[in-house]
């Protein structure tokens, strides 16, 4: 691990960032809506809260209620504290972070978050560490239901082992849930160095094939996108050092299900959606491509019905079908698209 590259960037968001007004450009800046039941948490924030938050992206999973949560680079908070109230107080939450001074004003808010979220005890722990070192922080393998992260993962030099740290303490089943900056190509090792990009989210973003390959190596052989935007930087400094690469906000879900297969193969199995997500009672989307509606039979290729089946989403949907028969390749991906091909990041659908 490049440990000078992570103590400068820590330095970056202790010294330079203390809220998205100081960001040079506009990569990790969301313009993603919360989901329908997060709005409504996030009316329960702390001002200081939110007010220091960056990210590009919503990863607010839905159903997460009981679960165990783990927000990746967690900063002040926010997506913690948004989680700590949809888990319920059974549920748990553990914020990581490697920025002391963003972890003191998550830890100094507990006490007010346990109060807003009318519980008993406060369900949130934030812990300092290394999203590439997660038994160092106290991690367990198979410990974690849900992880998510806000435009950190780009921040990191060694990203292949923050993902395979991910897949380790993720329980079978469990879900991976989260939005970062992908580029349209590898960067060169010039823009990788610069510490204004690298600061800015811009400089670590990782190639949206590279991504795949690497959660391929891990036996994640389909990851799905849920949203995908180009990334408008709004600095005409920073887009000349850039040229032509493109940069997109992704929010990108993969489960850790061994039986998943590369390529979406049909077996004539059909899901139906019974509504019962909390916040979703019409339709739920399981990515940008597969929206389910409540009473509606949709047919689903092998690796959707697992998705939906051998999850926490299994109390919501029925399956009928199994893999006893095959019929070969199933038609799976967007009808239509307004997003670029570049910015799929599935691995097959």
């Amino acid at each position: 691990m490049k440990r000078t590259e992570l103590e400068s960037i820590k330095d970056y968001y202790s010294r330079v960032i203390k809220s998205s007004a100081d960001l040079s450009s506009g990569a990790c800046c969301s313009a993603e809506a919360l989901p329908p039941l997060a709005r409504e948490a996030h009316k329960l924030l702390h001002p200081e809260i939110t007010g220091s938050f960056y990210g590009c992206g919503s990863p607010i999973p839905a159903a997460i209620e009981g679960c165990t949560v783990l927000d990746l680079g967690c900063g002040t908070g926010r997506d913690s504290y948004l989680c700590a109230k949809l888990v319920g107080e059974s549920g748990r939450v553990i914020g990581l972070d490697m920025t002391e001074a963003q972890l003191e004003v998550a830890r100094r808010h507990g006490a007010y978050q346990t109060q807003q979220f009318g519980y008993q005890h406060n369900n949130s722990d934030f812990r300092r560490g290394y999203i590439e070192d997660l038994a160092a922080a106290d991690i367990a393998d198979a410990s974690v239901d849900v992880v998510i992260s806000n435009c950190v993962i780009n921040l990191s030099p060694d990203k292949a082992r923050v993902f395979a740290e991910v897949m380790r303490v993720l329980k079978p089943g469990g879900e991976f849930y989260f939005s970062d900056v992908f580029a349209d190509r590898r960067l060169s090792p010039s823009l990788r160095e610069d510490q204004l990009l690298l600061g800015e989210c811009l400089a670590g973003a990782l190639y949206l094939e590279d991504f795949r390959r690497m959660m391929l190596e891990l036996g994640v052989a389909d990851t799905r996108t849920v949203s995908c935007r180009a990334s408008r930087l709004g600095n005409p400094m920073i887009e000349a050092k850039i040229g032509p690469t493109r940069f997109f906000s992704v929010t990108v879900r993969a489960f850790k299900i061994p039986s998943l297969e590369d390529r979406c193969e049909d077996y004539g199995q059909v899901a139906w959606y019974k509504g019962t997500i909390p916040g979703y009672p019409h339709a739920y989307a399981l990515d940008d491509h597969h929206e389910f509606f409540s009473g509606k039979a949709m047919l689903v290729c092998a690796n959707t019905a697992a998705m939906l089946e051998e999850t926490r989403l299994a109390p919501h949907f029925r399956i009928d079908g199994n893999r006893s028969t095959h019929f070969g390749l199933f038609p799976c991906g967007p009808e239509s698209s307004s997003a670029p091909e570049s910015c799929d990041a599935g691995g097959c659908c």
